[in-house]
């Protein structure tokens, strides 16, 4: 998904001189504070900041005051206008250079916690965009989508894992608009994937943290048409709201009650949870047994099980002693390569041969991620490259990509309650080429796991859109999943 906020249909006419229709550039839905700043020029001359509005349903911002809008969602499907005053207006079928910038942050990926009632440091996004614009009236349409070429094997009894997905997979064409959510499932169910579906609420959710009535009713109804079985519901938790601070511990306690609510209003038997604080979970358990509901801390890249990080979380659960506390094993934990799909995008970023060659030799250090993330940024600035240029995969293809041992996953096998089956490419063989699915499959099937396996295709992040149909890639990837446990099965 390209870390763009324009795109080739965004300049639209406007009586007071032009308009510019923005997308969001990351894949879950961001508060307006997480907008630092937004630039503009028209044919190489600057828009002051006193000419810009950014205009998001029936309300209008000047650019200095986004950073206060904490309470005001930028859904993942809205498409705001950067209007600018201009001395000409552009009009129709002309073409201008366009030139933007943006510096975001993302307000759940804290870098490091605030002191002394400060705000906490978090991931970067910064977009810089220049591209020649046709001023239109409409957006471009969505693609014909091409069927699968046959519908899957059906499910046996013997299958260890029951396979579903994590709508999270179709981020980037769930944000062009080329689905709603109704169209979304029903796509999903067209290609013959499931029955598992999870969600994370910040995507999905044109009311989050709140479940609304509305969307209540679409899911049902969806459920009910296509016998699908709701499986995980992510829950992130937004420290970075607020630019002056982190949230409070009962803000934090407050904003996740909110989210458990609409996981059992859903029918959710589990919420991946982004926080492990001992208070919060303390606090926090006794609604999760009022509601009856798993509560499952995601392993994630760059970290593993055995990780110092994880096992704090490991000693914590033990001293709560709930059965209600759980894992998710997240395979990016456990890749053996970079994905070549981060690699040909960080290459039309502007990395050249030499350095992808040092990237990769960063990457496979031992290092933490934040030190493997300073020496590749100080390698960059080294060569006069901008870091700026890759966005934020500078700091991302560290924290998405571990190379943690996939057998460390048997260390704690009975807290696993879910998996997410992260993949970013299958190749010509119907195999990974960056995360070994057979010798997962053989960990977890000796290991007695089993629940959902969900399909989690995170190559939006880097692929182009329309390069590839991630929910094709899912059924292939299923298809992969299939015959490794079947065989592991057939092998114990």
């Amino acid at each position: 998904m390209p870390n763009g906020l324009i795109q080739d249909d965004s300049l639209r006419e406007h009586p007071d001189g032009a308009a510019v229709v923005l997308t969001l550039p990351w894949y879950r839905s961001l508060w307006l504070s997480s907008v630092g700043t937004l630039g503009l020029s028209i044919d190489g001359v600057e828009v002051p900041p006193e000419d810009l509005r950014f205009e998001l349903g029936d309300r209008s911002y000047r650019i200095a005051d986004l950073s206060e809008q904490s309470t005001t969602l930028w859904y993942l499907q809205d498409h705001p206008r950067l209007v600018a005053r201009l001395a000409v207006p552009v009009s129709s079928g002309e073409t201008h250079r366009v030139d933007i910038a943006g510096d975001l942050r993302l307000p759940y990926m804290q870098i490091a916690p605030g002191e002394d009632g400060g705000p906490g440091r978090y991931v970067p996004n910064i977009v810089r965009q220049s591209l020649d614009l046709t001023v239109t009236d409409a957006s471009a349409p969505a693609p014909a989508l091409v069927a699968a070429d046959a519908p899957p094997p059906p499910a046996t009894e013997e299958d260890p894992f029951r396979l579903g997905l994590t709508l999270y997979s179709a981020s980037a064409e769930f944000r062009a608009g080329w689905f709603d959510f109704d169209g979304l499932l029903d796509r999903v169910a067209e290609l013959g994937i499931g029955p598992g579906i999870e969600i994370v609420a910040s995507q999905v959710l044109p009311t989050y943290p709140v479940v609304s009535d509305d969307f209540l009713r679409t899911w049902r109804a969806a459920f009910d048409r296509h016998g699908f079985v709701a499986s995980s519901f992510g829950a992130n938790l937004d420290m970075g709201r607020r630019r002056d601070r982190d949230m409070s511990p009962d803000e934090e306690f407050e904003f996740s009650e909110l989210m458990f609510q609409g996981a059992k209003k859903l029918g959710f038997p589990l919420v991946r949870i982004q926080s492990a604080k001992p208070e919060l979970l303390r606090r926090l358990l006794p609604v999760a047994e009022s509601l009856e509901l798993q509560l499952a801390y995601e392993i994630h890249a760059p970290l593993g099980p055995n990780a110092e990080p994880i096992l704090k979380v490991r000693e914590t659960y033990d001293e709560l002693g709930s059965p209600l506390l759980g894992f998710v094993a997240d395979f990016s934990s456990t890749m053996h390569a970079m994905s070549p799909t981060l690699l040909r995008a960080v290459q039309r970023a502007g990395l050249d041969d030499e350095a992808l060659g040092r990237l990769q030799q960063i990457w496979a250090t031992d290092a933490t991620m934040r030190e493997r993330q300073e020496e590749f940024i100080g390698y960059l600035r080294g060569r006069d490259f901008d870091p700026g240029r890759l966005g934020a995969f500078a700091h991302l293809a560290f924290n998405m990509h571990g190379h943690v041992d996939p057998r460390e996953w048997a260390d704690i096998m009975p807290q696993i309650t879910h998996v997410h089956a992260k993949f970013y490419d299958i190749d010509d063989h119907g195999q990974e080429p960056a995360i070994d699915y057979p010798e997962l499959v053989r960990v977890f099937v000796e290991g007695g796991y089993r629940g959902f396996w969900s399909s989690e295709w995170e190559g939006h992040a880097f692929a182009e859109l329309g390069d590839v149909d991630p929910l094709l890639l899912v059924r292939r990837q299923h298809d992969l999943i299939r015959e490794s446990m079947r065989s592991a099965v057939a092998a114990v």
